[in-house]
């Protein structure tokens, strides 16, 4: 039972037995795809029976999601004051009713924030409207990010392209980035935005690529290039490096190859790589990655029609 003292008379949380999964706008069928049997499907968020199932293509997983029937707006509110504090809202109906249900819940910030700045580490709910008088509400989810989407305050002047936005996304999700001096490798680096990142980071880099980076970028300090295809690459010949990422235009199943080639050499301790996927979602591929022990594969906010996959040592 809640200690708060504004549970008194809230309606009473029905556990559902399910797990919810946020999909991003456009990439609900590869989750469904993912999940196999679901229970419901509401707007983008898909509720399936039982336990937490992986689920790379979710931009948010909701925890243990609970019904509450209400009233009124104020007594919603109530409700979900009750369990706790931090509440971002996902509407895919009565939009207006959900808006200012949320208008009587503490504020929580969704503006843009800097590269650099941690990820917020208080606990974030997620909500939403079934329909005028029932709230599924889940009070833990994955993201500490409104409906897991990472916002920043973009750079529109030095990167030459929005890639970029892709390692900043990594970088805040997981805490984890190069450090000052470490080396980088950069497959398929042109037209060079990750190269870029790296570099700010401090980081040496290779970046490869048969067309040339931006020149301005392959000028900076600590920045190497290699007018080569990246599968033409020999690790041995490479040498060791502490990171490896890829952000090669491939079929997924040639990135896994590559992927492998230097993991079995060991030359290379961390990875960062998308699957690009073209026309159908290569689903057996996509396993094959986040079975690699000790890695994680996720949709990105900023992600196409596309994974990353990650492994830090």
């Amino acid at each position: 039972m809640s200690n708060n003292p504004s549970a008194q008379n809230a309606p009473e949380a029905q556990p559902t037995g399910a797990t919810g999964y946020l999909a991003d706008e456009e990439f609900l069928e590869p989750l469904l795809a993912e999940l196999g049997e679901v229970r419901d499907v509401h707007g983008r968020l898909v509720l399936a029976d039982g336990p937490p199932r992986p689920a790379a293509w979710a931009l948010n997983i909701w925890y243990d999601p609970v019904v509450i029937p209400i009233a009124s707006i104020k007594q919603g509110a109530k409700a979900l004051r009750s369990i706790q504090r931090n509440w971002a809202p996902y509407t895919f109906q009565h939009h207006r009713r959900a808006s200012l249900i949320q208008e009587n819940l503490p504020h929580v910030s969704a503006k843009p924030m800097e590269f650099y700045t941690p990820a917020p580490t208080a606990p974030l709910g997620s909500w939403t409207l079934l329909d005028e008088s029932t709230i599924l509400a889940a009070p833990h989810c994955s993201s500490p990010f409104p409906n897991g989407e990472v916002r920043f305050v973009e750079n529109r002047s030095a990167p030459p392209a929005r890639a970029y936005l892709k390692l900043w996304e990594v970088f805040t999700r997981l805490g984890v980035m190069p450090t000052a001096g470490e080396l980088c490798l950069d497959l398929g680096a042109c037209p060079g935005g990750w190269t870029w990142v790296l570099q700010g980071l401090g980081a040496n880099v290779i970046a490869v690529d048969k067309a040339p980076i931006d020149p301005a970028i392959a000028r900076l300090p600590g920045v190497s290039q290699r007018l080569e295809s990246a599968f033409g690459l020999n690790p041995a010949e490479v040498g060791p490096v502490d990171w490896l990422f890829s952000d090669i235009i491939c079929y997924p199943a040639r990135l896994l190859r590559l992927v492998r080639s230097w993991m079995d050499t060991g030359m290379a301790r961390n990875f960062v790589c998308t699957l690009k996927f073209q026309g159908e979602t290569d689903h057996e591929t996509a396993r094959a990655f986040a079975a690699i022990p000790g890695s994680q594969l996720m949709h990105l906010s900023v992600n196409k029609h596309e994974l990353t996959w990650v492994l830090t040592r």
